[in-house]
């Protein structure tokens, strides 16, 4: 006989599927469509549902309703209770558990516990067993019933698509279990070895249907009831396992989660990478992944590679033998027992938790983050402003942020914990050991430099989406001293609009402030950055592009939204340079801007930067993250301002030093330079031509290669080391003819690389010599602010070339305003400007840009 099998009820059927109030029909076999999940909200029964009629499987059991031939109108159920007496249904087989498939069809007027029968087997030898059957315990009318298992197992939602209305629920994954028609309800026999002769059916009053009886012959449960368990697939075919990541497991008596790749790194590899505390190449292959599945020991694992099956086991196989192989595959289960764990991450000098965020693998790889948080954060899969907050993934690893404790489960045996705490705290990656019992781990953080305490602040010039107090606590996690957290608009979303108070949010310990700012965008012209603002600058965006609604015109300039800034006593920041375009050669030719943050380790925007600053106009560079998706640490590019110890930091101090140039800007790496002893930002007086004494250092967590001594714009100086290493130096006599300006610069070798990708526009690439595992793979380096050096009078430099590449870019803005932005007929509307030509406002700062550069060149005596 086989493991399962259904009793035919078809003879004692007397009642039709309508008595279940739908009369749709699904035959002979349950319409898959039917099944998929329509609703907004767990547990409710979707509309237009199907009764399975014939021969079906509910959680991978058979049951058979009704014949298995006919149509709608063929009586498919049992109807008992009301006016139907006792009914005896002859078995006359041996039966380790009896599964019934029955429902309510009205509410007992006792309500929960009421007696709604009594199922009576009558066993060979003469044994008789009675089971009381009460409302909501053993059978229900399509709610929950306590004691009996739905119809329907825990359902993955689809992965990699959905409908709209689907957007939120996706992001939990699993769907619960619900009761679609059958309450099931598993009996055990105490006398397998008996044969069960009957099942006598004693009604007590309600009406009840029962719409089929299945026989196991198996010592399991026939629905699962162990936890799940994580288990190990690996491809033995090395070119399926190289294929682009597309593996799923099928589970017909159990569930199963998604399947995630495994990291290839081997352990020992992972100990001893150079990126501790920061990510890991994401595995984007087949090969190895694993999964968690809870099922019955006979259930049977469908690995399926797209379409195609790759092979199938029995979950009772791997559970008894611990691997099973097939042709293809090898499926092993990697389950050594968890203890749910209370954890602590210390400053090793205080003894004291510290903010930080934190990984717990096995080794194998499979995760156990800390309770309430997420073992895998979806940004790989191309999300946007989505999976924000509390969380961030680095390649393969996803970290969570802790204020320094944390529990949850962690596996029994050996752990692999990867710690960090920004860049000046070692990262700590190792192997620790969680026996039997275990409740409590503390895990030591120890600070390699205190930069604070040498008067330098770091703060993230640029985050979006996170919550002002997400992005508090995800900044004490990178101990970051301060996070700019920019309200925007994308086309008719507008972000963080209620954390904005026009004052900063401040940790208790005052170490971390976040301030709700603004980055106020305008396509082509550019975007901007305001700072410390006490009232909003609207609108927030304006003209073209995904920035603003649909058929938007151009409603206001840069230039404007600085004024307004400052006239508020902000600070205004022009983000992401890249080169000099736009409005941006009007903020910096006016006087408009403070700062340019520079995130990018690309040659062009670095040369533009240095054509600016060879052109004579003095402004710092800054590091922001433009965090935008969960897989950007806040804090991963940052700037280090140096504030004067009778200042204090403060968030207005911060700025105020920022725009005095005592900034320098990193993705790792501490960096600093001073000539004759003047430090970043100072301008250096000498009377003529000779030469300065320069010391410039670099010290980092992550492995550097090249510290380089720039001079306008041109490396005069290098020290570049063979082997990857933490420290470099460079002491160097620097030629001085005239006014100049130096700084240093740290990195990979080459310096240059090729990173900076849209978030999850590459999410298989490998490893990259020099570069971080975010979503934009962006490299590590590290940049000074300058170091002016005025020769024989006030410092001042200019540069043809560039300064006739700023009119051509004003003419061009000039162009586009007078013949591409849309506007609104004259007349027809007020701007907020007041001004009746809303042209010869556009037009202003440009023209202000205009004539500020050519008397910069008449300075210069360059013809025009």
């Amino acid at each position: 006989m086989s493991d399962y099998g259904p009793i035919d009820l078809s003879p004692i059927c007397n009642a039709g599927i309508g008595v279940l109030g739908d009369d749709k029909v699904s035959d002979p076999r349950l319409d898959e469509a039917d099944l998929m999940w329509r609703g907004h909200s767990f547990g409710s029964t979707p509309d237009g549902k199907s009764v399975p009629i014939g021969r079906q499987v509910l959680r991978g059991l058979p049951f058979l309703i009704g014949p298995e031939e006919g149509g709608p109108a063929v009586d498919r159920l049992v109807e008992l209770g009301g006016d139907y007496g006792d009914l005896t249904i002859p078995v006359s087989a041996l039966a380790r558990r009896v599964i019934f498939a029955h429902r309510l069809l009205e509410s007992p007027n006792g309500g929960m516990g009421t007696l709604v029968a009594t199922y009576v087997f009558h066993l060979s030898g003469g044994t008789e067993v009675r089971v009381p059957i009460r409302a909501q315990f053993e059978i229900g009318d399509g709610q929950s019933a306590m004691a009996a298992f739905p119809d329907h197992e825990d359902e993955l939602l689809p992965r990699y698509e959905g409908s709209w209305g689907n957007t939120g629920p996706r992001r939990h994954e699993v769907k619960g279990s619900t009761t679609r028609w059958f309450h099931l309800w598993s009996w055990e026999n105490p006398e397998p070895e008996c044969l069960i002769e009957s099942i006598e059916i004693v009604p007590s009053g309600p009406r009840f249907v029962i719409a089929a009886i299945t026989l196991g012959n198996l010592d399991e449960d026939p629905i699962p009831r162990q936890g799940n368990r994580p288990a190990r697939i690996v491809l033995k075919d090395p070119k399926e396992a190289e294929e682009a990541f597309d593996l799923e497991v099928e589970v017909d008596r159990g569930a199963a989660s998604y399947v995630h790749p495994l990291p290839r790194q081997t352990e020992e590899e992972f100990l001893r990478d150079s990126y501790k505390g920061w990510g890991q190449a994401q595995n984007a292959h087949n090969s190895p992944a694993y999964l968690q599945v809870s099922a019955t020991p006979s259930a049977t694992l469908s690995v399926k590679k797209g379409d195609e099956e790759v092979g199938r086991v029995r979950w009772g196989d791997v559970q008894e033998k611990g691997a099973v192989e097939t042709e293809r595959l090898r499926i092993e289960l990697a389950d050594t027992g968890k203890n749910w764990v209370h954890v602590m991450v210390v400053d090793d000098e205080t003894g004291k938790p510290v903010p930080c965020r934190v990984h717990f693998r096995s080794p194998d790889g499979i995760p156990y983050q800390p309770y309430g948080h997420h073992n895998h954060v979806n940004t790989n899969l191309g999300t946007f402003n989505s999976d924000i907050g509390g969380d961030v993934r680095m390649g393969q690893i996803t970290y969570a942020y802790i204020d320094g404790t944390c529990q949850g489960w962690l596996p029994r045996g050996e752990v692999i914990v990867d710690v960090a705490r920004g860049f000046e705290y070692e990262p700590l990656r190792q192997a620790v050991s969680i026996e039997p019992g275990q409740h409590e781990l503390t895990l030591r953080l120890k600070r390699w430099t205190n930069m604070n305490a040498q008067g330098w602040f770091s703060g993230d010039a640029h985050v979006h989406f996170l919550s002002a107090q997400g992005a508090l606590t995800e900044a004490r996690g990178e101990d970051l001293n301060v996070v700019n957290l920019l309200q925007s608009q994308w086309g008719n979303h507008f972000s963080n609009i209620e954390d904005f108070i026009g004052a900063p949010h401040v940790s208790q310990d005052g170490n971390t402030v976040v301030y709700v700012c603004q980055e106020n965008r305008q396509s082509p012209m550019g975007h901007l950055m305001l700072w410390g603002l006490k009232r909003q600058v609207m609108p927030w965006c304006s003209d073209s592009g995904s920035e603003t609604e649909m058929g938007s015109t151009m409603d206001v300039t840069l230039s404007d939204w600085a004024d307004q800034c400052h006239e508020q006593g902000g600070t205004v920041i022009i983000p992401h340079f890249s080169t000099l375009n736009g409005e941006t050669v009007a903020l910096i030719t006016t006087g408009r801007a403070e700062g340019i943050e520079l995130i990018y380790l690309r040659e062009d925007s670095h040369e533009s930067y240095y054509q600016m600053l060879n052109c004579g106009y003095r402004l710092p560079i800054l590091g922001g993250t433009d965090k935008m998706t969960g897989d950007v640490p806040v804090g991963m590019y940052r700037t280090y301002v140096q504030i004067p110890e009778d200042q204090g930091f403060n968030y207005d101090t911060w700025r105020k030093n920022v725009a005095l140039g005592k900034t320098f800007f990193t993705s790792g790496p501490m960096i600093g330079i001073s000539v004759e002893g003047r430090g970043i930002g100072d301008v250096f007086n000498i009377s003529g031509p000779g030469t300065v004494e320069v010391e410039a250092w670099a010290e980092s967590i992550f492995p550097i290669s090249r510290l380089d001594l720039i001079q306008d714009g041109k490396v005069v100086a290098s020290t570049v080391s063979d082997r990857p290493t933490r420290r470099l130096e460079i002491r160097e006599k620097v030629k001085v003819e005239g006014h100049t300006w130096l700084a240093a610069r740290c990195g990979g070798k080459e310096y240059w690389n090729t990173g900076n990708f849209s978030s999850s526009q590459i999410p298989a690439l490998g490893p990259m010599t020099d570069s971080h595992y975010d979503g934009q793979r962006r490299g590590i380096f590290a940049h000074t602010s300058p170091v002016y050096v005025a020769c024989g009078g006030k410092w001042w430099m200019f540069n043809e070339e560039t300064a006739r590449h700023m009119l051509a870019v004003v003419e061009g803005a000039l162009a586009h305003i007078n013949r591409i932005s849309k506007h609104y007929s004259p007349g027809t509307v007020t701007y907020h400007h007041g001004e009746a030509d809303h042209t010869a406002y556009l037009s202003r700062p440009f023209l202000e840009a205009r004539k500020a550069v050519l008397k910069r060149m008449r300075d210069a005596d360059i013809g025009i």
